[in-house]
């Protein structure tokens, strides 16, 4: 099992088109023994270091191995509407991790 999470910072006004990509990427996940374990959205209030804004949402997925996740990151619907996430997001960052 290999875990991600990911931290998604959206263009503000942009927010319909992150979930219209989110509508078409979170079923594929599952194809390919993707989970969504967790999706936080911390709001503006959340505590952060620095000067920084928080991430629109905080997602923490599971993937059986590491194969299933290079295939979801290549389906085809995914493929089809990352525009969406392009047009959507300033920036992502995503952590691997693993159970200890």
């Amino acid at each position: 099992m290999i875990y991600f999470t990911q931290l998604i910072y959206v263009i503000p006004g942009r927010e319909a088109d992150f979930h219209a990509f989110e509508d078409v990427a979170l079923p594929a996940m599952t194809r390919y023994g993707g989970k969504l374990l967790m999706r936080v959205r911390p709001g503006r209030d959340a505590f952060v270091a620095g000067d920084s804004e928080p991430p629109y949402e905080i997602h923490l997925v599971a993937f059986d191995g590491e194969e299933g996740f290079l295939a979801f990151s290549r389906d085809e619907s995914r493929q089809r509407a990352l525009h969406l996430k392009e047009a959507s997001v300033s920036r992502s960052v995503l952590i691997r991790g693993q159970v200890l």
